[in-house]
């Protein structure tokens, strides 16, 4: 769960055997220069994948945690050792250092491999950059929209339609402008897109 207010926190809630009675939560605060986290994913290991309005796409793995998880000393900032900040490409804003202005929206972790980049690989929404930002390896891959102009993505997901099919059998879909399409180029009549990315392994791939 995440709490947007302020600089923000992870929550994790274990039910236990009984719940509510039995529920056991545990509050993770983003630390500096983090802050409001936003849409997040979990991968196949357990670590938590979450967009941040300060422009980083921040992880967290519990299992990095030193000090105690819960009780009266665990009150959200126990564990920075737990996270790691991977500041988004693009422009920043003036005057503040290095920082970008990337306000993704949501994160989603490809945990089978359906865009072709590998298992596990976190891919966010770019706004301002109109892509989708794809962290491999601790690198970005920027899989950017260079038309329509303004690619405003929430959201997004992945789909196998063949698994035999090599690369033109999955892909990754996401929609734009599914909010307020008028208001943006095309004018009146404009209706919201559906977009489709496919990885190819190579430029010659067949």
């Amino acid at each position: 769960v995440g709490v947007f207010g302020g600089k923000g926190a992870m929550v994790r809630l274990d039910p236990g055997s009984n719940p509510p009675a039995t529920a056991l939560a545990e509050i993770y605060n983003v630390p500096q220069p983090g802050f409001g986290p936003r849409g997040a994913d979990i991968d196949s290991k357990g670590v938590v994948w979450v967009s941040l309005g300060s422009g980083h796409l921040g992880s967290f793995d519990r299992r990095k945690c030193k000090g105690p998880l819960n009780g009266p000393n665990a009150t959200g900032d126990q564990c920075p050792e737990g996270w790691t900040l991977y500041q988004y490409p693009g422009p920043g804003f003036a005057g503040i250092g290095d920082n970008s202005a990337e306000a993704s929206y949501y994160t989603w972790v490809d945990q089978h491999n359906t865009l072709g980049l590998g298992n596990d690989v976190p891919i966010s929404t770019g706004n301002e950059n109109d892509a989708l930002l794809a962290l491999v390896d601790g690198k970005w891959v920027v899989l950017r929209v260079p038309y329509p102009l303004s690619f405003y993505a929430k959201g997004l997901d992945g789909r196998i339609d063949d698994a035999s099919g090599g690369w033109k059998g999955r892909g990754v879909w996401t929609t734009s402008g599914d909010r307020t399409p008028w208001l943006k180029e095309g004018g009146k009549g404009t209706v919201p897109i559906a977009f489709h990315f496919q990885f190819r392994p190579n430029p010659l791939a067949d």
